[in-house]
């Protein structure tokens, strides 16, 4: 008989989704039959249904709603679902409230780092609610700092990889960026893509301009939003590179910039799992350097696939950057090696075997 699954997530942004979304049509494939809550308008929806998985036009808003808990436990009763897979607050919380009583099991995804104590009252409406039956998180630091919480069983936390498939990313085009920024094609080119904030550190990585000779032909792309404002709008219009600083904005076409790089440069300080763009720049070919925080450390071999560089040191920073330029060879040589990494280490079929074992193992 088919393992019974319930999903509850927010398809609506399709790259951030992917993984996810494609471990589900992977799971739906090997016999699992799923069914998945979601906005009705998610883009994901019509290829959820093109694949013949059923998906059903709600998803809940608030986080303590008597009736969007009533509807998922109507639908709960009627599809008698061995499995309920949540994965935001709001699914989370109305989802187990809904369970309430039923032979269902519970399975909660995690994949932001921390910010989960045993003496916090609000982990209980979630993580830590005693009617969880697992929590799989996508890094062994999540896992073991939940394992670390009083009151958890240590047996209800495991890690599971998000996977990718290299398919994905083989038809990027390389973005034309001479056309779009007017630099050389000989200019060696970093990317950080992210909305700034302060756990991003992208204070550390402008300071990090400072300490490059201005003569090199070494420019720093940052796409993503208020990437200008606080600090960091100082700190740029002080650069004595700030010339050589691009500022792109929120953008869509993300991955074609990407792809045009030399390196992907992203400097948090913490609070990251394992960050998407990491993985995406990995699949592209593009030599990662990173901050050796929880998670994303997990993702990059050090002097392997990329580099991995200590959290809010600008010398240290500046020092990665110029040792890729000085030696293109391994630049190069460390790209291809994150691609063949993915390949080998966080391909999707990974996930989906992985998730499906878990099931299995909850309904015995």
């Amino acid at each position: 008989m088919a393992i019974r699954v319930l999903v509850i997530s927010d398809y609506r942004e399709t790259n951030s989704v992917r993984p996810e979304a494609e471990m589900f049509i992977g799971l739906h494939r090997t016999g699992v039959q799923v069914t998945v809550m979601t906005f009705g308008e998610a883009a994901y929806a019509t290829k959820f249904k093109a694949e013949g998985i059923r998906v059903i036009d709600f998803h809940p808003i608030k986080k303590f709603d008597k009736a969007e808990t009533k509807k998922i436990r109507s639908e709960l009763e009627a599809g008698q679902y061995q499995i309920l897979h949540l994965f935001n607050s709001p699914a989370i919380i109305n989802g187990i409230r809904a369970s309430k009583g039923l032979p269902v099991k519970v399975v909660l995804y995690r994949g932001y780092e921390g910010n989960v104590h045993w003496y916090d009252p609000s982990a209980y409406f979630k993580y830590l609610h005693p009617r969880v039956d697992k929590i799989i998180c996508i890094t062994k630091s999540n896992e073991q700092l939940l394992r670390r919480q009083f009151f958890l069983r240590k047996n209800k936390v495991i890690s599971i990889r998000k996977g990718h498939d290299l398919s994905w990313y083989s038809q990027v085009k390389e973005a034309d960026l001479g056309d779009l920024l007017g630099i050389s094609a000989n200019d060696f080119n970093l990317i950080c893509v992210a909305n700034n904030r302060p756990m991003k550190g992208i204070r550390y990585l402008l300071e990090a301009t400072y300490l490059l000779p201005t003569t090199l032909p070494i420019n720093i792309i940052l796409v993503g939003k208020d990437m200008d404002m606080g600090e960091e709008k100082q700190l740029i219009a002080e650069s004595p590179n700030r010339s050589k600083i691009h500022l792109l904005g929120y953008r869509t076409d993300v991955l074609n910039l990407v792809a045009a790089t030399d390196a992907f440069i992203l400097t948090s300080i913490k609070g990251e799992a394992i960050t998407k763009a990491v993985v995406e720049a990995m699949s592209l070919g593009v030599t990662p350097v990173i901050t050796d925080i929880p998670g994303n450390a997990e993702v990059v071999l050090d002097g392997v696939c990329g580099i991995v560089v200590p959290t809010k040191n600008a010398k240290v920073i500046a020092e990665a950057i110029l040792r890729l330029y000085h030696d293109r060879i391994l630049c190069k040589k460390l790209g291809s090696a994150a691609k063949e990494h993915i390949r080998e280490q966080f391909n999707i079929e990974n996930t989906i075997r992985e998730t499906k074992a878990v099931y299995e193992s909850l309904i015995g």
